[in-house]
């Protein structure tokens, strides 16, 4: 990869007060660069870091603006995308409990199995707009904006206006990037708030200000309230880069790494800390937890047993070592397989040859050197990220790889423009070239992946980057001085560029074109999976992929693929698991009646099923055990008092009582279930099982 115009960086602009030490401009001679190393450093164009020019302040707009038009393509037809989560942004625009503990229904039974932080701008959204596909998704699509400029604006500060320009457009291109700043989980704002504190971080280290580490742990502290420990992953590279690099003394990067932490407990204890002292009875059940604890959620469920695979309530754990398992092998090699690379990894070989190739350059560098705190942050994000998915055990999802799509666009923008500005060097020239020819390697072999996708573009995208890396090696043999060679030269970035982004691009508009649905969605062609787990393209999990809209995604067995590959229990398929069922209009209907003389129109076991009733008829449905329908959420006992109370009028019937009980988790719904079936009447409204539960109520309570 490379860029086709040449950048210089300046000097940091800090105030004058803040540190003895003054940050290395990124482009002066640094010990280890110069003639000695035969790698010569660009002279520095005088602008400030902080400052942009006019037609770079037009082009960001325009990157954005365009990034925002693409994103905003066919977004309708991602209908209610995960209905588990726009059922509770529902929830949370028609009750500010609802808001406050992210509950899966206005009544509040249960929370989803997150914080709340993702919910709540869709949910202010939808108070203003109403609920639709758009309100939904919009805020989504904001977000990946943000992110893209915060990695343009990060990028750009340590290297120079190109990189960040070839940074933001690697992320915005990236195929998992664009299905999930479109989708309602909680990663775009994770990734955006993750982008944010590396953001902060390199502005702490370029000027020393204590302000910017306050920020950053915020960020991460509301990253928590969004995904929880995952937002820590970005931690060890963001440590490293300001504990060592920062331009004050011992004390004080001490000092300010200490207060950041304080923020990050701050925006992320207050939460924390409501879920134990309000009473369990005045607040809805955690949703994903045994033992109705926000810190059991944290640790177990979402935390260490992603790790390990012991996840008590999961659908299961994944393959230690090279086995199989659920959630496909795991290992280092994990994330360039079909399930995932076509998703993430197009860039990968070129920013690990960038990462590695920068920390060299740099290590000679003075301390403060931005760049290489800027290596060190986005390469800590990339690497311990890397690493822990690729070995984690427990449940584990293609488009949880958004995650790294900031660190890798970021360090190919860096790398790319550092190199180039040193294409007087043969060492530059050769890495360049090699980056190159590797990417489009490389992306050929995920192309084949999907063979009859754009059949002629894998040709055209090897045959292009073998152009451009010999037109590099043509252009420095002719000079760099010489017009020719700067011609060839520049022609070799243009098409060394295309040639990189042409693979991501052709996957992200393919995922453009398909409406995506459920709780596993893939981004761009199909391709032939490995193994049963998060397959590659085409949707995943049965039931997780694509078409659907608001009011029903499939049929009865599910959305996409429909009732393929069913689990014990799941008579329908996974569709009530992984996504939601069709609701019809006379079951609607039924749901509707009288509805405001109950807490709960109807209750249901797990939240996919829940949601898809919940959505169709506008009233709280209770999802009886959580997502997975293994949390003991209610119990026997409890949901017997809310009927005799007259609070939940039907019981829908679902089929699944048979599979929580086999993984390990609360049998509650299948208790509640048998209780149903042999205490009341069923009846048949649109193909599916009901049951009237008001004739359960006491006296009193009618």
């Amino acid at each position: 990869m490379t860029v086709p115009f040449t950048t210089h960086v300046s000097p940091p602009a800090g105030p004058a007060t803040v540190s003895p030490v003054t940050p290395a401009p990124a482009g002066t001679v640094q010990a280890g660069e110069g003639p000695a190393s035969g790698l010569p450093t660009p002279p520095d164009d005088g602008a400030r870091p902080g400052r942009l020019s006019r037609p770079a302040r037009f082009g960001v707009l325009g990157m954005l603006v365009a990034t925002a038009a693409f994103w905003l393509i066919n977004l309708g037809s991602n209908g209610w995308s995960n209905s588990f989560y726009t059922a509770a942004i529902q929830a949370g625009s028609q009750s500010w409990s609802a808001f406050l503990w992210g509950s899966s229904d206005a009544a509040g039974s249960i929370t989803v199995d997150k914080p709340p932080a993702s919910l709540w701008l869709p949910e202010l959204s939808v108070r203003v707009f109403g609920l639709n596909t758009w309100s939904v998704l919009v805020p989504e699509v904001l977000l990946g904006v943000a992110s893209v400029w915060l990695v343009f604006a990060a990028v750009r500060r340590s290297f120079g206006t190109s990189a960040g320009f070839l940074a933001g457009a690697a992320l915005a291109l990236t195929p998992v990037a664009t299905l999930m700043f479109r989708f309602d989980n909680p990663d775009a704002l994770l990734v955006a708030l993750m982008a944010a504190a590396t953001y902060c971080v390199l502005r702490a280290v370029e000027d020393g200000r204590t302000r910017w580490m306050l920020l950053a742990g915020a960020a991460i502290g509301l990253g928590f309230l969004t995904k929880q420990l995952q937002a820590f992953l970005v931690l060890p590279g963001l440590g490293v880069a300001y504990l060592w690099a920062a331009p004050v003394s011992v004390g004080r990067r001490i000092r300010d790494a200490l207060l950041a932490v304080g923020a990050l407990v701050v925006t992320a204890g207050w939460w924390v800390l409501l879920t134990v002292v309000v009473p369990a009875g005045s607040r809805p059940y955690i949703g994903g937890s045994q033992n109705n604890s926000f810190l059991e959620l944290t640790f177990g469920y979402n935390g260490f047993g992603r790790i390990t695979g012991n996840e008590t309530g999961s659908v299961g754990g994944g393959g230690g070592g090279t086995g199989g398992g659920m959630w496909g092998a795991t290992g280092l090699g994990r994330l360039f397989g079909s399930e995932f690379g076509g998703q993430i990894a197009w860039l990968a070989p070129a920013a690990a040859l960038f990462l590695v190739a920068g920390l060299v350059l740099t290590a000679r560098a003075r301390r403060t050197d931005l760049r290489r705190a800027s290596y060190v942050a986005w390469g800590g994000w990339l690497v311990v990220t890397w690493l822990v998915f690729s070995y984690m055990s427990g449940i584990f999802h293609a488009y949880y790889t958004v995650a790294l799509a900031p660190a890798l666009a970021a360090l190919v923008g860096a790398g790319a423009a550092e190199w180039w500005r040193r294409r007087d060097s043969w060492w530059a020239v050769g890495l360049l070239a090699v980056a190159t020819l590797g990417t489009a390697v490389w992306s050929y072999v995920l192309l084949d992946r999907s063979s009859s996708f754009v059949p002629w573009l894998r040709v055209v995208v090897l045959f292009g980057g073998f152009v451009a890396a010999v037109a590099l090696v043509a252009g420095r043999l002719i000079g760099t001085r010489d017009p020719a060679g700067r011609v060839v030269l520049r022609g070799a970035a243009a098409v060394a560029v295309v040639v990189g982004l042409a693979g991501p691009a052709a996957y992200s508009v393919q995922t453009l074109t398909e409406g995506h649905t459920g709780s596993l969605p893939t981004a761009g062609p199909s391709v032939e999976s490995t193994g049963f787990g998060p397959g590659g393209g085409g949707g995943g999990f049965p039931g997780g992929g694509r078409g659907g809209g608001p009011g029903g995604q499939g049929g009865p067995g599910g959305a996409g693929t429909g009732g393929q590959n069913q689990l014990p229990g799941f008579g329908g398929g996974m569709g009530g698991l992984l996504d939601g069922t069709s609701v019809g209009s006379e079951l609607t209907t039924l749901l509707q009646t009288d509805a405001d003389e109950y807490d709960w129109a109807a209750a249901t076991t797990g939240s996919q099923n829940a949601a898809s009733y919940q959505l169709a008829s506008g009233e709280s449905v209770m999802p009886i055990g959580g997502f997975n329908g293994s949390d003991p959420s209610p119990t026997l006992a409890q949901f017997q008092t809310d009927v005799a109370e007259g609070k939940i009028h039907y019981y829908v019937g679902s089929g699944s009582g048979g599979f929580v009980a086999s993984m390990g988790g609360s049998d509650a719904a299948s208790q509640i279930a048998s209780w149903v079936e042999e205490t009341f009447q069923s009846q048949t409204v649109g193909g599916v099982t009901i049951y009237d539960l008001s004739s359960g109520a006491t006296d009193s309570a009618r």
